[in-house]
């Protein structure tokens, strides 16, 4: 097959072609993302291969399948930037990258954390200008306390895993309980009192209608005073707003975000040459108990890899006409 891939980066191209040669596909890279303005890019392919923030919704599918193009390759776990449901209307046969190194993206949750715990970032720009002061970087333990881990697929899983070798006590919530975890003393409970028990809250679950802002101004209320709260799975997860006035207030005592709910025109590119206008992530930035990453805990050899060979894998089915292993199908409500 013919593939159009967007969004590219140079880690993209590395991974994929260090494998393409003992197939008999023809990738050609595009660096925009894939949207309504660019769609003409995909005329005479068979397929695309998108990210987490290219758009297909009813506009772009709709011009794809004009162009005859019916096949679409997820090179990510996400689907919450497809609408599903055109998506079956048209004919598409979608495939998405189920786990890719799940440890990936728990240890960057981890990270994020004891950056923030031990200030370890506030540390490093100062020993790097001859100050050894340690005023201000005072941080906490994190062994004794109580994890909260909402999502318990792959990555959550992983996460529950470090935690309890952090030494945490862990609760958990997901709609579907992992008997490992519970084996290996991981407590399932309601959401309300995961939110109001737990000293670190930490986010692994899909974004979907229902967990849409998830951390909203009525759930920041009902958790501790302090509260320590990651987020790397996706960015409309949290109400920035809310989050900002909890952290005001201090109610949120400390913030790790690898995703932010308007990066689409921010994370992925370089702009440090340009003004910031969005004056949300700005404000974050401002708290010295916030710490930012670009959506980069999949960033990993090996995840890398692992995208790779089963975005391939997807591809071969595809144009087999097997069983598609990692199909994505709307399912009606």
């Amino acid at each position: 097959m013919r593939v159009a891939f967007f969004s590219t980066k140079s880690y993209d191209k590395e991974s994929f072609n260090n494998r393409l040669e003992n197939t008999k596909h023809e990738f050609t890279y595009f660096e925009p993302k894939l949207d309504i303005n660019t769609i003409a890019l995909a005329k005479g392919f068979d397929a695309i291969c998108s990210f987490v923030n290219d758009h297909l919704d009813i506009k772009t599918l709709t011009k794809l399948s004009e162009m005859g193009v019916k096949n679409i390759l997820l090179r990510c776990a996400g689907y919450n930037q497809v609408d599903l449901k055109k998506a079956k209307e048209l004919g598409f046969k979608i495939c998405r990258v189920p786990a890719y190194s799940p440890e990936a993206v728990a240890e960057h949750a981890l990270a994020l954390l004891m950056t923030l715990s031990r200030k370890t970032h506030k540390a490093y720009n100062r020993v790097r200008e001859n100050n050894y002061s340690l005023e201000g970087l005072t941080g906490f333990n994190i062994h004794g306390k109580k994890a909260g881990i909402i999502g318990t697929g792959a990555i959550g899983k992983a996460f529950c895993k470090i935690m309890i070798g952090m030494g945490c006590k862990v609760v958990a919530y997901d709609l579907y309980e992992n008997e490992e975890l519970k084996i290996l003393g991981v407590q399932y409970i309601p959401m309300d009192e995961l939110l109001a028990e737990s000293d670190i809250i930490s986010l692994h679950c899909p974004l979907t209608p229902d967990t849409f802002h998830l951390i909203n101004q009525k759930t920041l209320t009902l958790m501790k005073d302090g509260v320590v709260i990651i987020n790397t799975s996706r960015g409309a997860l949290i109400e920035t707003k809310a989050v900002i006035k909890a952290l005001k207030s201090k109610k949120v005592g400390n913030l790790g975000i690898d995703v932010y709910e308007q990066e689409e025109d921010l994370f992925f590119q370089n702009r440090s040459e340009e003004i910031l206008q969005d004056e949300q992530i700005s404000r974050l930035m401002a708290f010295p108990n916030v710490l930012v990453t670009g959506h980069q805990a999949f960033l990993t050899n090996e995840a890398l890899a692992q995208i790779a060979e089963t975005t391939l894998k997807n591809l071969d089915e595809l144009d087999a006409g097997k069983e598609l292993t990692n199909e994505v199908l709307w399912k009606e409500e």
